[in-house]
């Protein structure tokens, strides 16, 4: 198995510690035309999340539009495609949802990967009526691959897979099994964790809300159902402290325990923090000890990872925006790093080429980093790693980075905020490609 494919463990249950008591927030993906907005649509009308104002405006000769609901820009309706992630939020008695419908085009798999990055769980469309479905295994399409090693990258816990538009093929029973089959191939290939394959059809409704036993020949659950089952992603509580400062609060006499002193605010990317702690402010590496901690209501209490925090420290030191405030104990007594190997979702229509230099931005630290060599590509057809003297837009690769200055970094496997970092174009400011560290070297 490629280095690129090792970032995910393959078990893809997501079953770290069930909790169904927090909103799950979901992307559908896909290829192109494959039901994504039709399939959220489905979810929204079948569970009763749209009034009937909101149906009666998306009515096309009579007859609901159902991905409407969620193609809001005038372009995506003239062209009856996705462009931009559109957000839509339900709920049902079980649970609440945040649902983030992708593009399915590549020249938009930026837009797909934003949505990807934040997901608890990813539905992957497929559709039947594309494939080869009498074949025993059906070539799948390259979007589908490539969005499902996307969503595996981004170490989202659930993969469910959806095989849509099963009733408009002759033998729905027999396209079912054989795409199934080579789902089943493809991310074992890749090592990718399938939660499950379940057969829809989301412009009738099939298997989508309401349940149709033996259709298909399958007797699971329904989408919904499996849906309601899934685990939100854990925080980071066994990596140690990180904080990265979103903002300063100066001299703030609205906390009787700041004492005058400046409030850093945030939300703790891992570990927890609690009063007594030493920490390194990173850049510059002076420590401090923890004087109060306070929670997002402003009051004084211990608060863990995925949380938002307000610190205050016992002196005072040079801290902004964008630094990042570390468990002295926990970074060692060099903490950053410089030299980075990650894996590389390159979005830019400008290569990637060695030699070039552009702004990692990590949270809110901009640190400026040069591509030393591109170690391999991945070759989305047959999963092999290829020599590559550049990454074309929407390849996938690792490379080597070079930092100029320090930052705190983990192996995206242990943490997904310290292990991701955005590359931005130093001239144009556009958003080039995601980068998800394999390996850091200390400063």
């Amino acid at each position: 198995m490629s280095t690129l494919l090792q970032t995910r463990p393959a078990d893809g249950t997501g079953n770290a510690a069930q909790d169904t008591r927090t909103a799950l927030r979901f992307v559908t993906c896909g290829s192109v035309d494959d039901g994504k907005s039709t399939l959220i649509g489905r979810l929204l009308v079948d569970s009763r999340a749209v009034l009937q104002d909101q149906l009666a405006s998306v009515q096309r000769s009579g007859k609901v539009d159902l991905a409407l609901l969620t193609d809001g820009l005038q372009a995506e309706r003239e062209q009856g495609i996705t462009i931009d992630v559109a957000y839509r939020y339900f709920n049902t008695v079980a649970r609440k949802f945040i649902i983030a419908d992708a593009p399915g085009h590549e020249q938009y798999t930026r837009n797909m990967v934003t949505a990807a990055s934040s997901a608890d769980a990813a539905v992957v469309l497929v559709d039947a009526t594309k494939l080869d479905w009498q074949d025993a295994l059906p070539v799948l399409l390259p979007q589908t691959r490539r969005h499902s090693l996307l969503v595996n990258l981004l170490r989202v816990p659930a993969i469910v897979f959806a095989i849509n538009k099963l009733d408009a093929v002759e033998d729905s029973a027999l396209a079912f099994k054989n795409i199934s089959a080579a789902l089943e191939q493809f991310t074992q290939e890749a090592g990718i964790g399938t939660h499950a394959i379940v057969p829809v059809s989301a412009l009738i409704g099939f298997n989508v809300v309401d349940a149709n036993p033996g259709w298909c020949g399958y007797q699971g659950p329904t989408l919904l159902a499996i849906l309601e089952k899934l685990s939100t992603t854990p925080a980071d509580l066994t990596q140690p402290f990180a904080f990265p400062v979103q903002w300063v609060e100066k001299f703030s006499s609205s906390a009787d325990t700041s004492q005058g002193r400046r409030i850093f605010w945030g939300r703790i990317a891992s570990g927890q923090i609690e009063i007594g702690q030493t920490i390194t402010v990173l850049p510059g590496g002076k420590t401090a000890v923890v004087a109060e901690v306070l929670d997002h209501a402003r009051a004084a209490r211990a608060v863990r990872a995925g949380h938002s925090a307000g610190i205050i420290l016992d002196r005072e030191l040079d801290v902004s925006r964008g630094d990042v405030l570390l468990a002295a104990e926990g970074f060692g007594a060099s903490p950053g790093q410089r030299e980075l190997t990650a894996t590389v979702a390159w979005m830019d229509d400008e290569p990637l080429v060695p030699g070039r230099i552009y702004w990692a931005l990590q949270g809110h630290r901009w640190v400026k980093a040069k591509v030393k060599r591109i170690v391999h590509q991945v070759n989305i057809h047959t999963l092999a790693e290829q020599a590559a003297s550049q990454l074309e837009a929407n390849a996938i690769g690792v490379v080597e980075l070079a930092l100029l200055e320090p930052m705190a970094a983990l192996p995206f496997a242990e943490s997904r905020v310290l292990g991701s970092l955005v590359l931005v174009d130093t001239a144009s400011h556009r958003t080039s490609g995601a980068a998800l560290i394999l390996s850091a070297v200390n400063a």
